[in-house]
């Protein structure tokens, strides 16, 4: 096989322009592929970063009535029941979660207040001892929530860095005392998002969607819940997962097992039902969009291989024919049919795999101009590189076939006596 190897390259390297004619073809249907299916992997990978979030993998399942998200503020849902421990081991148990949370929630509050500052329409979360981490949310100043805070029913909060402006302009918020619903809670801590959870911000709108619509959150341990809302209320509950690819599948299953926690006539009447974040959907929607419109791109693409095989096929055909000569003396001295048709598939495979490891690199040229002028991103895989290589060698193999079985078929005598 070493043989046919060295052979190999020494008819490439002989015949150097023709050579290079015939990769052509492979070439530039090998960079095109490389180019489009980066460009497609890159593309989906930001729908997913920016319409989910980069690194947290987090997906909130909420409960829903109707068609939109249910408010607490209307009292306890009929038929709703509170977060059990079998359910809570359930989700605990779903195939690539890392964390979940369970946390009370709600919107749009008003009577968040300092003095005469209030909190514009901020959020409360009334959180369990997960729910921090989970999130990836990190304390920056002052102290978390500790187990003695929820034993004792402790009444305090973390704010975020929205809240803690609003309430506390140019002051330092931890120690002092804020009024939610006019009961006072004692201010322990701020918090953000860990840099490493944080969105990727690439445009404006991203900016638009991250930053604008944050207007303040307000976090308690959930024992103290009560104190200002409602006993027994149902919980959302957010997971996280071992990466992004995951969360669609996850929230699902999440869902489905809170669902257990509604009542059948509940369900019939359509009233109320956890789900999954619809954003999920979106992008999941964006990428099929997206792979079946550069799919059509991959096809046009694969025409330049076709074309290029044609030309390897073509030019083996030639070899063939120049040495008539050579493949009747081997075959006088011994060879076997088998030699020689290994003998020119091995040239073939080695033609086209050298045009695959070239195209390779143009793809990857080519991808990050397009990402340079167009602005769009990219991801180059391993694997697909992997497979770019294996790709061009089946070409090589399937077109240099005819070739090498007219040559391992010749007779001796008729290609001896050829000039």
């Amino acid at each position: 096989m070493s043989e046919n190897f060295r052979f190999a390259f020494q008819g490439i390297w002989a015949h150097k322009m023709r050579s290079f004619l015939t990769m052509l073809g492979v070439i530039i249907g090998i960079a095109s592929i490389i180019a489009i299916v980066s460009t497609i992997q890159g593309t989906n990978r930001q729908i997913m970063d920016n319409l989910v979030g980069a690194g947290n993998n987090c997906v909130t399942v909420s409960l829903w009535q109707g068609d939109s998200s249910y408010y607490f503020g209307n009292g306890n849902p009929e038929g709703v029941y509170p977060v059990t421990e079998d359910i809570a081991k359930q989700i605990g148990e779903i195939s690539h979660v890392e964390k979940y949370s369970f946390y009370n929630s709600r919107q749009w509050m008003d009577n968040v207040r300092r003095g005469t500052l209030s909190l514009s329409s901020g959020s409360a979360i009334g959180a369990d001892r997960n729910y921090m981490s989970t999130n990836g949310y990190v304390i920056y100043r002052g102290r978390g929530f500790v187990d003695q805070d929820y034993k004792d029913f402790r009444k305090v909060v973390v704010l975020d860095e929205v809240a803690a402006t609003a309430l506390f302009p140019g002051e330092d918020p931890v120690g002092q005392t804020i009024d939610i619903r006019g009961v006072p809670f004692t201010v322990i801590g701020l918090y953000r998002k860990s840099e490493a959870f944080k969105p990727v911000i690439e445009t404006i709108q991203d900016y638009y969607t991250y930053n604008q619509s944050q207007n303040g959150s307000v976090i308690m341990p959930d024992a103290c819940w009560p104190i200002l809302f409602q006993f027994d209320e149902p919980q959302n509950c957010v997971i996280r997962t071992t990466s992004t690819e995951d969360m669609s599948r996850a929230g699902t299953e999440a869902a489905q097992i809170l669902n257990n926690l509604v009542q059948s006539s509940a369900t019939e009447e359509g009233a109320f039902s956890y789900r999954a974040e619809d954003v999920l959907e979106t992008a999941r929607k964006q990428q099929e969009l997206n792979a079946s419109t550069n799919s059509l791109l991959v096809w046009v693409a694969s025409i330049a291989l076709l074309v290029g095989g044609i030309g390897v096929m073509n030019i083996m055909l030639v070899s063939v024919t120049e040495r008539t000569s050579e493949i009747g003396l081997k075959k006088a001295l011994g060879a076997r049919k088998r030699n020689i048709l290994l003998q020119f598939l091995t040239e073939s495979a080695v033609l086209t795999s050298i045009g695959g490891i070239l195209g390779i690199i143009a793809g990857i040229i080519l991808a990050q101009v397009i990402s340079r002028m167009s602005g769009a991103p990219v991801f180059i895989s391993i694997p697909t590189i992997i497979l770019g290589v294996a790709f061009s060698m089946l070409i090589g193999i399937i077109f240099g076939l005819l070739p090498s079985m007219q040559a391992a078929n010749m007779n001796p005598i008729e290609a001896l006596r050829r000039e």
